[in-house]
């Protein structure tokens, strides 16, 4: 009997620390799965956050940059909540609160079922702007004649505005024509208006000074259209940067149409050397309906400075021979130029010229700064020779500068006399030293062979005073 109890006391205690263990158990696995879950929300909130900031970046990259939201959608989300606040605040009526939720649109507050205004349209009145007012009154001289036999008498003015500018700030400018009742011989009487004295730009509300001035804070002083348009505002007359870029764009087609082209049209005509260069200008394509990215164009604009007095930008879609003919078409002078291939064309033989060059004989005119910047370079590679050529380049510069101003006839003596020895040790020089780099390749030969090649033009300065060394 004791051998049994003994051995069924051993099985419960067996038995308690199998159930010990087992809760053991259960209490690691609780606290493992405590972990896991506590790991799963962490990655959970991880994931939704990277999940967050990639819409962010897909939004800024494909969307429109403008933070817009659609509160109208939002109304349509809370308008349930909304109604609810409303009836406890007591705002809605009865009948309101009948309808529920379904179909209910709410106003928010501070608006009003009235349509917004709308932009003003049509032509502005200048005589509602609170700027200055100056009157100017044209008679007719006929009818003022009229008006001292006694045959007409002034009734009334005529009267249109336009905005000027005047020292300190914008003016209302009122052109008053004055209306005539005019008497014939029969006794018959009839109404007359003086003319209106013609305007810069038809239907437009600036004058000349108006224009004037918006031109010179543009171009004059560098200010954008926007800035020009605020302080126009600040002064009280707003006027939109798009109708002065309107302006603009008349001034300047009016311009190149006249003053521009009488500029061109006597430059070519009686010039004496015309100095031209060019630059190259990246150019955006115009946009289509097509949504096809195009590249940029390259095109050239052409300066050519007539005699130091007429300056001239001309665009130009190629630089080519054929373009360099047709913007000299008609001219025969001096050219100065650099050595590029397209200005040849200007400079053949009469004898070898085609039928369709045109008539003009130009004589070449070689550039002592492009001669001078192949040294330059060359010199970056720390060569003595090409050193020696702006030393000797500089001594000419040096000396052609001290009688500038001098007249053309004491310059041409002047130069023969003191320049054109140093001019002609260094060609000689060049001459010797091109012949020890000849055959190699690199800046410093492109530098004495361009001034070989470049001699005869680069010389044409001793023909007349009047020609310059760049």
């Amino acid at each position: 009997m004791t051998e049994l109890v003994a051995i069924l006391d051993a099985r419960v205690a067996e038995l308690e620390a199998m159930l010990a263990a087992e809760r053991a158990a259960r209490a690691a696995d609780a606290e493992k799965i405590a972990t896991l879950t506590h790991e799963r929300d962490r990655l959970r909130a991880s994931h939704e956050r990277l999940r967050l900031e990639l819409e962010m970046l897909k939004r800024r990259i494909f969307v429109a940059k403008a933070e817009r939201v659609d509160t109208m959608q939002l109304e349509f989300e809370f308008a349930e909540k909304l109604r609810q606040l409303d009836v406890l605040a007591g705002t809605l009526s009865k009948a309101e609160e009948a309808i529920g939720a379904d179909g209910l649109t709410l106003t928010p507050p501070g608006s009003s079922d009235e349509e917004p205004k709308r932009r003003p349209t049509g032509r502005r009145d200048p005589k509602k702007l609170p700027i200055e007012e100056e009157r100017i009154e044209i008679p007719d001289p006929v009818f003022e004649e009229l008006v001292e036999k006694g045959l007409a008498k002034r009734i009334d003015f005529e009267e249109s505005c336009t905005i000027g500018y005047k020292r300190g700030g914008l003016r209302r400018i009122v052109t008053a024509r004055v209306k005539y009742q005019v008497i014939d011989a029969k006794g018959n009487t009839s109404v007359e208006t003086a003319p209106m004295p013609p305007r810069t730009f038809a239907r437009s509300l600036a004058a000349p000074s108006l224009l004037a001035h918006i031109l010179m804070l543009k171009y004059g002083m560098g200010m954008p259209l926007f800035r020009i348009e605020d302080s126009f505002t600040r002064d009280g007359c707003p006027i939109d940067r798009g109708t002065m870029c309107r302006w603009v764009e008349d001034a300047g087609a009016t311009c190149g149409a006249t003053v521009v082209q009488a500029m061109r049209s006597e430059a070519l005509a009686s010039a004496f050397c015309i100095a031209t260069d060019a630059t190259g200008v990246l150019v955006q394509p115009i946009r289509t309906h097509e949504k096809v990215r195009q590249p940029c164009r390259r095109g050239h604009y052409f300066v050519m400075i007539a005699d130091s007095d007429h300056v001239l930008f001309e665009y130009t879609a190629k630089e080519t021979s054929r373009v360099v003919r047709t913007m000299f078409e008609g001219y025969s002078g001096y050219v100065q130029a650099d050595a590029k291939s397209v200005y040849d064309i200007l400079f053949r033989d009469p004898t070898e010229k085609p039928p369709d060059d045109h008539e003009g004989q130009c004589i070449e005119v070689a550039c002592w700064c492009h001669l001078r910047r192949k040294y330059f370079e060359a010199a970056f590679a720390k060569s003595a020779a090409a050193r020696e050529g702006l030393a000797r380049i500089a001594r000419i510069f040096q000396l052609d500068a001290g009688w500038r101003h001098k007249p053309p006839a004491e310059i041409k003596r002047l130069r023969d006399a003191h320049l054109r020895p140093h001019a002609e040790a260094f060609f000689a020089w060049a001459a010797v030293e091109y012949e020890k780099v000849r055959h190699e390749r690199g800046l410093l030969r492109s530098a004495f062979g361009y001034a070989v090649r470049q001699k005869d033009a680069l010389l044409r300065v001793f023909d007349d005073g009047r020609l310059l060394l760049d």
